[in-house]
């Protein structure tokens, strides 16, 4: 994987959209942050950031580093070996 499924990629997209999700503005005489303007179907209410609707190539390991960086052994059948975020990545789509 190279380009923009780089894994420096993705760990500095995680941090800019964690960046983005802690930014307020001051609008109308208040401060505004992103759960104030997101599209937040489950929650519509009230939302959280957590709530927030987030299409991103990240929201395959859920957002999370720690889910970015795991890896496991696999065998399949005569076929073993480490599985990382590449596998996780193909199975998913």
């Amino acid at each position: 994987f190279s380009g923009v499924l780089a894994q420096d990629v993705l760990l500095a997209l995680l941090e800019l959209q964690d960046t983005l999700a802690a930014t307020t503005a001051r609008a109308a005489g208040r401060n505004v942050s992103l759960q104030d303007v997101c599209y937040a179907p489950l929650n519509p209410s009230q939302p959280g950031v957590g709530d927030c609707a987030v299409s991103s190539v990240t929201q395959y390991f859920q957002n999370n580093r720690s889910r970015l960086a795991l890896t496991a052994w696999h065998q399949d059948g005569k076929e073993h070996g480490t599985v990382d975020w590449h596998d996780h990545l193909i199975y998913c789509v």
